[in-house]
């Protein structure tokens, strides 16, 4: 079946394209609309609480993924520039307490009067940084290289709002601030967060999931060692 030739939302199910999820007669009253290519209701969403989708974002189910990149931001007016941008610094702002984490554990650090916090949080804030600059240098060729569809090239704030908004597991990092947790559980994080960027991707791409790791894994090894170099430099 040929897509329409524009269409604002995408059916969860297959990323078809469809004119609209639902038709509401009157206030409480909408019935959800059928995609044309898989006949499957295209977003089921629409009727659910905001806590079902954290859950399905969880557990890495694509529809969910779907829902929030293509239809979530239209439904509900979300300026995207501004998300944007505020997802970006608190996604840096979390690295960098990260690798503070990190740095900490190793009991190199000793805070002097030349070696403060704020003084290492903004070397560390540097590094990180350079690594999500590193990191989207290598995703973004990657992304345009596995993407199949010649319709509609990926933009580069695509790719980066698919890769903060999926790492929203980074947020438990704020918890370790002020509960103590062991050291393994920085990677089990970063694992999360890994996989959760591959599942995103994959979605926004609709390549397969092999490509999309692949290309996750290596773009986060490279962000991985940048950071170990600058804390090996501090």
């Amino acid at each position: 079946m040929v897509p329409p030739k524009e269409m604002n939302f995408r059916c969860i199910h297959c990323g078809f394209p469809v004119e609209t999820l639902f038709i509401q007669y009157s206030p409480g009253n909408i019935r959800l609309m059928k995609c044309e290519n898989c006949r499957s209701v295209a977003d089921e969403y629409i009727e659910c609480e905001i806590m079902i989708l954290l859950i399905d974002l969880v557990l890495h189910k694509s529809k969910a993924y779907h829902h929030l990149l293509n239809n979530f931001p239209k439904l509900n007016g979300v300026y995207l520039e501004g998300l944007l941008w505020k997802s970006a610094l608190s996604f840096m702002l979390l690295d960098a307490y990260r690798q503070f984490v990190l740095y900490r554990s190793n009991e190199k650090w000793v805070p002097t009067r030349c070696s403060s916090f704020p003084w290492l949080f903004g070397k560390l804030l540097l590094s990180s940084f350079f690594g999500i600059l590193v990191f989207l240098c290598i995703l973004y060729p990657a992304c345009k290289y596995l993407q199949k569809s010649p319709r509609k090239a990926i933009r580069f704030n695509q790719v980066l709002l698919a890769t903060l908004v999926s790492s929203y597991f980074k947020i438990v990092l704020i918890a370790m601030m002020v509960w103590q947790f062991p050291v393994t559980a920085i990677f089990i994080i970063d694992m999360f967060a890994l996989s959760s960027n591959a599942v995103a991707l994959k979605v926004l791409m609709q390549i397969t999931m092999v490509e999309s790791v692949a290309a996750c894994i290596i773009a986060h090894s490279a962000k991985l060692l940048v950071n170990y170099i600058a804390l090996l430099a501090i």
